[in-house]
C-alpha cells in the first residue's frame, strides 16, 4: 500500500495537500500521480533515481529473452497486434512449437546472459490439450537454472495451479492501458477479464508481470491511470513492462504517431516511484529509441530489458548493440541468483 512518507519526500508539499493527494485505504490517486508526473523533468528524474537506488543496484540491468511459442491466428482483436486474425494482418498462424525447440532457444538465451526466459502464445487462452507441453516447457527452463515466464492469455483456476506446480515464476498479462481507454483498443475481452486473470495468478503464488503500451492514442491521464491500476493492486506486479507502440503493418494502429521520448521517460519515472520494488522493464520500442533515450530510461528507473533480435513478431535491438551501450554506461547484466532487491549498491 502507498507510503505517504515517500510522497512527502518526493514532492515536498504541505501535509494538508499531501493528505488530499493520497488515501491510505485506496492507495495512489490520480492527483498524486499527476503532480509527480508534472514535476520539472530534472527533479522527477532525480527523485525516481533516489527511489531506485533504495531498492536496486543502479548499474545492473535484468536481461530477459522472449520467444513466441505459438504465432498468429489469435482470436482477439487487439488493435496493436499483428498476430490477430481479426485485424487484417497477413501473418500466418503456426502451431505450438515443440518443447525441445523451446528449450534449445532457452539454452542459447542463457549462454547470451539472459536470466529469465519468457514464452508467449498468440491465443485467447490455452486449451487443455496444450497444458502438457506448456508444463514441460516450464520445467525444462527451470532445470536450466533460469526464471520462467509465460504469457498465454486468460487462465482458469485449474490452469494457474498446473503452471504453479510446474514451477512457473512469472505470468505476464498486460492491462495495456487505462480502463477508460481499453475498449478503444480491444473489444473481444474486457478490462475486468484482465484483472480477473491477474488475481488468479497472484492468489496461487505466481509472480505477476503486467504493464502497458504507450502510443495507441491514449491521453496522459490514461497512461497514469494504467500505472494507478497496477500500483493499487493488492500487491504491485513484480515486473512492469512499459512498451512504446511499434506500429505494425495492416493493423488499425499502423499509422499511429510516435510517442514523445520525454513523455515516455516521465512515465518510466512515475512507474519507478509508484512501484519502488518492481522491475520496470523497458520493453517493445527500444529499436526505435536512441541510445540517449534508453540511457535516460535507465536513469529514471528502468532496470530490465528483453534481449534478442525479435520480440514475438516485432523488431528488437541486436544483442551486440545492447552490450555496447551497457559498456558505455558502465552497466552490467544482473546475475541469475538474488536478483530482487538491492544488490551491492554501495
Amino acid at each position: 500500500m502507498i507510503n505517504l512518507s515517500i510522497i512527502r519526500t518526493l514532492v515536498k508539499l504541505d501535509k494538508k495537500v499531501i493528505d488530499k493527494m493520497t488515501d491510505e485505504t485506496t492507495g495512489w490517486t490520480r492527483e498524486s500521480a499527476k503532480i509527480i508526473y508534472t514535476l520539472p523533468f530534472m527533479d522527477l528524474l532525480y527523485r525516481a533515481q533516489t527511489v531506485h537506488r533504495t531498492h536496486f543496484d543502479p548499474n545492473r540491468i535484468q536481461m530477459s529473452r522472449l520467444l513466441s511459442i505459438k504465432t498468429g491466428g489469435c482470436a482477439e482483436d487487439c488493435a496493436y497486434c499483428s498476430q490477430s486474425a481479426r485485424n487484417g494482418s497477413q501473418l500466418p498462424a503456426s502451431k505450438l512449437i515443440e518443447v525441445e525447440r523451446v528449450l534449445a532457444q532457452a539454452r542459447k538465451a542463457r549462454e547470451a546472459g539472459a536470466t529469465r526466459f519468457c514464452m508467449g502464445a498468440a491465443w485467447r487462452e490455452p486449451k487443455a490439450k496444450d497444458m502438457g507441453a506448456l508444463i514441460a516447457m516450464v520445467e525444462g527452463v527451470k532445470a536450466l537454472g533460469m526464471e520462467s515466464c509465460m504469457t498465454l492469455g486468460m487462465l482458469d483456476d485449474t490452469q494457474v495451479v498446473q503452471l504453479r506446480d510446474a514451477g512457473l515464476d512469472y505470468y505476464n498479462h498486460n492491462i495495456d492501458t487505462s480502463e477508460r481507454f481499453y475498449p478503444e483498443v480491444i473489444t473481444t475481452r474486457t478490462f475486468a477479464d484482465r484483472i480477473d486473470t491477474l488475481n488468479r495468478v497472484r492468489e496461487v503464488g505466481i509472480n505477476v508481470c503486467s504493464g502497458g503500451i504507450l502510443g495507441m492514442g491514449e491521453s496522459v491521464d490514461d497512461r497514469l491511470d494504467m500505472l494507478l491500476t497496477l500500483a493499487n493492486l493488492p500487491s504491485p506486479p513484480g515486473s512492469v513492462p512499459i512498451n512504446m507502440l511499434m506500429p505494425q503493418q495492416d493493423t488499425p494502429l499502423a499509422d499511429a504517431p510516435p510517442v514523445d521520448p520525454i513523455d515516455f521517460i516521465r512515465i518510466i519515472a512515475v512507474a519507478r516511484i509508484m512501484m519502488p520494488e518492481s522491475y520496470v522493464r523497458l520493453s517493445a520500442g527500444r529499436s526505435g529509441m536512441s541510445r540517449e533515450t534508453q540511457a535516460m530510461c535507465f536513469f529514471a528507473g528502468a532496470n530490465s530489458i528483453f534481449v534478442g533480435d525479435t520480440l514475438l513478431t516485432a523488431e528488437n535491438p541486436e544483442e551486440n548493440s545492447d552490450m555496447t551501450l551497457f559498456a558505455k554506461l558502465g552497466i552490467q547484466p544482473m546475475e541469475a541468483e538474488g536478483q530482487h532487491g538491492l544488490q551491492a549498491a554501495q
